[in-house]
């Protein structure tokens, strides 16, 4: 294994919820996800909340879905926020229909892996960056208080997925400073991660591997019960992100798994606390 690249192997879905609950301490001591500090972890026991942040239903649930679907599967909390219907996704059918097909979509796969589906209302391809969204999205997780958010990297050809990228940093921060007043009370978010998403592969290195076997039939049963989930747009999602599930599986020794990748910032705080 090569020693500059921080890889967690996370060994059963167990460590996987208690890698993505990780807080602030672990960070601090210099532990990574996935790798307990003296052979313990310090947050054994607690009940990850997992939010996904997307700029479309589809990605929220498709390349996001899987780690808020473990996080539910172990007891804990999952959300899955879209800042777009993605209405303009069908060159068939109308954009508000459409859009309509994609809310109902993610609410019935949001009900099946017993998380939340979360929706803001910006226009499909116009999500803007600015103070607005990220207030928007500030106030979704201090409501719902994620421990770790799930969302796209900034190596997109996608307008949208680099708008959510941006927003989303920004919102994280506002989200933890007390000085700024909304109508929840700050929320500071333990850990970042970075989907792997095909749109969104420019730059993007995984450095942290999910088992997702226990919930990956129940993930992909969520998945299909979106309208472009087998190929009807276009692209055959079903078959790169079930297959996906099975590469990342084997460079990291699961029967299914997913790959993240954690912030660079967060990456600099564990070189600078060693």
């Amino acid at each position: 294994m090569n020693g500059s690249t921080r890889r967690t192997f996370l060994k059963d879905a167990g460590v996987g919820l208690a890698a993505l609950s990780i807080g602030s301490s672990a960070l601090q001591a210099g532990v990574m996800p996935g790798r307990p500090a003296n052979g313990n972890s310090e947050t054994e026991g607690r009940l990850a909340n997992v939010m996904a942040i997307a700029a479309h239903p589809g990605d929220a649930f498709f390349a996001m879905g899987a780690p808020v679907a473990l996080a539910t599967h172990q007891g804990g909390k999952g959300s899955l926020l879209s800042l777009s219907l993605g209405e303009s996704g069908s060159s068939t059918i109308p954009p508000e229909q459409y859009g309509e097909e994609q809310r109902e979509a993610a609410r019935k796969a949001a009900t099946s892996i017993g998380a939340e589906a979360l929706f803001l209302a910006y226009p499909d391809g116009e999500i803007p960056v600015n103070d607005e969204a990220k207030f928007a999205v500030c106030d979704f997780i201090r409501r719902y208080k994620p421990e770790v958010i799930v969302t796209h990297w900034r190596g997109s050809w996608h307008k949208d997925h680099q708008a959510c990228y941006d927003i989303v940093q920004d919102a994280i921060f506002y989200a933890a400073l007390p000085a700024i007043a909304r109508k929840h009370p700050p929320h500071s978010v333990a850990t970042l991660y970075f989907d792997d998403n095909w749109e969104d592969a420019a730059g993007f290195v995984p450095d942290t591997y999910l088992d997702i076997t226990p919930v990956f039939e129940h993930w992909m049963d969520a998945c299909a019960m979106f309208p472009m989930w087998r190929g009807e747009t276009g692209f055959r999602y079903n078959d790169f992100y079930a297959s996906m599930a099975v590469a990342r599986g084997c460079v990291s020794n699961f029967n299914k798994a997913v790959a993240l990748m954690s912030s660079p910032e967060q990456r600099v705080r564990h070189v600078r606390s060693l």
